[in-house]
């Protein structure tokens, strides 16, 4: 990352696998009253209210509706879209609505809108919530929605940030507040070299991910004092792995850190396919991204000694605890950004009234404090988040290098 503020503290935001929707099959997918500049979201179950005296109820609110303050927020999600992503989007309106009721004194209310997973979905729901009121946007979930809801949120001068991980959608006034791959990479590389690694190798699927996190690579190892002795890719669907790992290989017997940034079924075979081609990785740094976020990898001995970059894994415990409490189920592993994205929006209100809801506040370098930890959003509309260094031995993943929890440490 860039260097951190050494300002103030981050503001806390606030007071977390559907059966398992993870963070990597998202990526898949797709100080006073605020959030202080980091005050933070409770990660304990707040407080019993007392018994109310016996009165008539009030109205029901409509199911559309979250919170009875007075700026209004729009919530665009395709709930109407079939399978996972309906599934998922369910689940981040229930945190949205366990945000709202976590918040001491949010002086919110949330305006749910399905875009039914569409870019034209998108842009409808978000201009009719800006007739109705809503000075900023949560959500969507997809890129083409993003794009689309973006494109209406900046002709309305109205702030949206969304949960989509391509950065193509991002810019000033559209902010992403997704796991992003980039700062997998660039956090578990800087780890690497910090540790004495100093010759890389790459060996990436040829996909769009791949690409992605093949310009990470090449900008951040250089930036963390190492060099990249080769990078290969191979196209997925087959086992042209096998021969990128011949290509790789004379070059990975230098090396002393391999970066495999694959899902959870393909990492043992590409580690077995460079034995195969001769490359030793006794003593060589295997390194990975979100994608390597998974109980399945975890028990692959090839794998042992392997790490990546993620949010703290106690901050989600403690998230999904409330959330079964109150849900009777198990949360998607991305349902805390919305949970994030609702208490920001408080935190922002309740420090600077409707006004609040501007880029300069959104873009406070000091950061924010949420359920997954510190983070802040650049002014390209991409985020920077504490993450720890995470890794994997005796069929788990331990942290090995904690989450920063304020910028001012370092990333």
């Amino acid at each position: 990352m860039s260097e951190p503020d050494q300002r103030a503290p981050a503001v806390s935001v606030g007071a977390p696998r559907f059966s398992r929707l993870s963070r990597r099959g998202f990526l898949v997918l797709a100080g006073s009253t605020a959030l202080t500049a980091c005050s933070s979201i409770q990660d304990s179950a707040p407080p019993q209210a007392a018994l109310p005296p016996a009165e008539p109820e009030a109205p029901p609110q409509p199911a559309n509706v979250l919170g009875t303050g007075t700026v209004r927020i729009a919530l665009i999600l395709p709930l109407g879209a079939s399978g996972n992503a309906g599934l998922a989007a369910q689940s981040l309106r229930n945190a949205a609505e366990m945000a709202i009721a976590e918040f001491t004194g949010a002086n919110i209310q949330i305006l749910v809108k399905d875009d039914g997973g569409t870019a034209p979905g998108a842009q409808a729901a978000a201009t009719q919530a800006i007739d109705e009121g809503a000075r900023a946007i949560i959500g969507p979930v997809f890129a083409h929605s993003v794009a689309g809801a973006g494109q209406v949120a900046l002709s309305r001068g109205v702030p949206l940030v969304g949960f989509s991980t391509d950065t193509n959608v991002a810019r000033r006034g559209v902010y992403l507040l997704s796991f992003l791959p980039q700062t997998d990479v660039e956090r578990a590389v800087r780890y690497a070299a910090s540790t004495g690694k100093r010759g890389f190798v790459a060996l990436l699927p040829d996909n769009a991910y791949g690409s992605v996190v093949e310009a990470a690579f090449r900008e951040t190892v250089p930036q963390a004092g190492g060099r990249i002795l080769a990078i290969e890719r191979y196209a997925t669907g087959g086992n042209a792995y096998a021969e990128a790992a011949r290509r790789l290989a004379p070059s990975a017997t230098q090396a002393d850190a391999i970066f495999l940034p694959d899902a959870a079924d393909m990492v043992p075979q590409l580690i077995q396919a460079l034995a195969a081609a001769g490359v030793n990785p006794a003593g060589k740094q295997l390194i990975g991204t979100g994608l390597w976020d998974d109980t399945k990898l975890f028990q692959a001995p090839s794998v042992a000694g392997g790490i990546f970059a993620a949010p703290d894994p106690a901050g989600f415990r403690a998230f999904a605890e409330r959330y079964r409490a109150r849900f009777s189920r198990e949360p998607v592993r991305t349902a805390t950004l919305a949970h994030d994205a609702v208490s920001l929006m408080a935190a922002l209100v309740n420090s600077g009234g409707e006004a609040g809801l501007n880029d300069t506040a959104i873009q406070n370098p000091s950061g924010f404090s949420g359920i997954d930890g510190i983070f802040r959003f650049r002014e390209d509309g991409t985020n920077q988040r504490g993450l720890a260094i995470m890794q994997i031995a005796n069929g788990r993943a331990d942290i090995v290098n904690p989450a920063p929890r304020s910028f001012a440490q370092g990333m």
